[in-house]
């Protein structure tokens, strides 16, 4: 579609879609009342502060001020521009409007020009790699190695699997005629440089080429299996570079979250041929980490799609630790965690070409073990209950694990279990167990107090002043109500506010009414490009006006602003005045005195 989508277009399909449903798209959300709430997307929080008003269709953070409605949300989620979003939307119902963008859907918040230009290579080889596959001679030995790996036709489609050719600098040479710079391309891990002779070849030769994809699909690095037995990684990986951080990224986190929406659950693997090999199996909702232990910011992104988290590791030793570590990661988050164990030191994709998808699914996702069943599991490993020591640290360690997070019933079955395991009897264990759970509240209680002045200052609201609620106020009668605009700019004073950034939507909304000649704060929302700004306007379209009242609260708001933007320029004349004394300039300060004479006048006549 070239040029601007047509008005009546934006209205339709605003009013079609369901900002619930479009929201819960990329986060998990609860109804409380009339309104549904989730862990806010725009910042870090542990308590729920995101609201969303399916009758008002707005969203808004009351931790961060974050607000809009379907269109905004998805604008600052995709960091795509408003074309975009609205496009993305209208395939929701069926409408489809060719918006005329570029390979990266002009994603110009998020990337740099530069890590554009990255992505938009790694679209390319993406595109290049999966053709050679799908319709060359060279590929056919990959295609074949594929298909008796289980894979389809369909998944390799689907996923946009490709392969890569054995010679040293096919992709080099492509990148370079495409107008790609090579530093660049070297910088983003695609190809490598060669410092002895200032050459380029290719990093990924002769190996199957699985696109990595961030959670908007789009591809920002490879990993590429060798598929003959050279004597190289079966894995080689793309660097850590400008657009690819893998304590970030979880794969299929594009495709999986529709998923996970329905289900309320996710499934969390340790390598993203274990999430392939899970599609495979019928299984939608898996998620992995890239080569790297689970880190905070992917945790961030997992409580925003459930709290329900399926841990599926390797069943052998390094597994079990990365699951211990995952699993005490996510309980410490209040996330309800299960784990499910895989036998013989399998690992998924070994478990279902041994035993089936079918198996994978009933015998090992569906018989997941709860957390502190898992922990005693962990902590029984290579302990001999015939050493005295063993049989004491395996009871200290699944106590300190029922310690402050378990409740009476939790407590009675697992010590209950530990007495019949030890041969140590329940009283006993009962004793040990109120020790340590005293020891543990005295802890608690001390580091309490400690934190509590570091707790209060950090939790303190920001307090409005006068001038906060009057520009706020202000600009919310505006927001409904295109006269007041109008009034303004036809008197004196045709510049109301204080702040830079209430001057700056108030620019645009004189714009915005210049175009549209009607109230809809809604559409103005969609025009402004700064999230800080629509921060701003959405506080106000949530301010409780008076329009019983409404001229009089203008009024009060008018004269309020009037009087501050008059105390400013005293405050600044003052400070003038004293400079200019310092320098001997004696007239220059005479006459700044009397400007503020003059000025201390007006201001008692307001």
């Amino acid at each position: 579609m070239n040029g601007k989508i047509p008005e009546e277009m934006i209205e339709q399909i605003r009013s079609q879609v369901d900002i619930v449903d479009v929201i819960s798209d990329y986060m998990q959300l609860t109804k409380k009342g009339r309104n549904w709430f989730g862990l806010c997307p725009f910042h870090g929080e542990n308590t729920p502060s995101f609201s969303v008003s399916q009758d008002k269709q707005i969203f808004h953070c009351f931790g961060c001020s974050a607000g809009g409605n379907a269109i905004t949300f998805v604008m600052d989620m995709e960091n795509i521009p408003f074309p975009n979003a609205v496009a993305k939307l209208g395939e929701r119902i069926g409408i489809h409007l060719d918006i005329q963008n570029d390979s990266i859907n002009n994603s110009s918040q998020s990337y740099s020009k530069k890590e554009e230009k990255m992505i938009e290579a790694h679209e390319f080889a993406a595109e290049f790699y999966h053709h050679l596959l799908m319709n060359t001679e060279d590929g056919e030995q990959a295609l074949n190695y594929l298909l008796k790996r289980g894979f389809t036709k369909d998944h390799i489609e689907t996923n946009g699997i490709g392969w890569s050719l054995p010679a040293w600098d096919t992709l080099s040479v492509l990148l370079k005629r495409k107008g790609f710079t090579l530093e660049e391309m070297a910088e983003c891990g695609l190809i490598i440089h060669k410092e002895s002779d200032h050459t380029y070849f290719d990093r990924f030769r002769g190996r199957v080429m699985f696109p990595i994809r961030d959670e908007n699909g789009k591809v920002i690095a490879f990993s590429g299996r060798i598929i003959d037995s050279r004597d190289e990684a079966k894995y080689l990986n793309s660097p850590e570079s400008p657009i690819f951080h893998k304590s970030q990224i979880l794969f299929n986190l594009d495709k999986a979250r529709t998923s996970i929406r329905k289900q309320r659950q996710v499934i969390l693997m340790e390598g993203f041929m274990d999430v392939l090999a899970a599609n495979q199996a019928g299984v939608y909702n898996a998620v992995a980490t890239m080569g790297t232990s689970l880190t905070q910011q992917h945790i961030t992104k997992l409580k925003r799609l459930s709290e329900q988290i399926i841990i599926c590791y390797d069943g052998d030793n390094a597994g079990w630790d990365a699951a211990k570590r995952a699993a005490e990661m996510l309980y410490a988050e209040s996330l309800k965690v299960d784990i499910a164990v895989l036998p013989e030191k399998l690992d998924p994709d070994e478990y279902i070409r041994k035993y089936n998808a079918e198996s994978f699914i009933k015998q090992i996702l569906e018989k997941p073990h709860a957390y502190i069943a898992f922990m005693m599991m962990y902590a029984r490993r290579n302990k001999n209950f015939q050493f005295e020591n063993d049989v004491l640290q395996y009871i200290q360690e699944v106590l300190e694990q029922l310690v402050g997070r378990s409740s009476p019933i939790e407590r009675d079955l697992y010590i209950k279990q530990l007495s019949n395991e030890t041969n140590i009897s329940e009283e006993a264990i009962y004793a040990q167990f109120r020790k340590l759970d005293g020891n543990n509240a005295k802890n608690f209680k001390r580091t309490e107090q400690r934190n509590q002045p570091l707790t209060i200052e950090l939790h303190q609201p920001k307090t409005l002043t006068a001038t906060d609620r009057a520009e706020r106020l202000l600009l919310s009668h505006m927001l409904f109500d295109l006269e007041i605009v109008t009034t303004i700019l036809k008197s004196e004073d045709t510049q109301p506010f204080a702040r830079d950034e209430y001057r700056a939507v108030f620019v645009r909304l004189i714009g915005f009414y210049e175009e549209h000649q009607t109230a809809d704060y809604q559409r103005f929302l969609e025009m402004i490009d700064d999230p800080a700004l629509r921060k701003l306007v959405m506080e106000a379209a949530l301010v409780d006006r008076d329009p019983d009242h409404a001229q009089a609260e203008i009024a009060d708001c008018l004269r309020h602003l009037k009087k501050h933007r008059i105390e400013e320029q005293i405050k600044k004349l003052q400070h003038d005045s004293q400079e200019a004394e310092k320098m001997h300039e004696h007239k220059r300060a005479l006459e700044m005195v009397q400007q503020i004479i003059q000025l201390r006048k007006s201001l008692s006549a307001i």
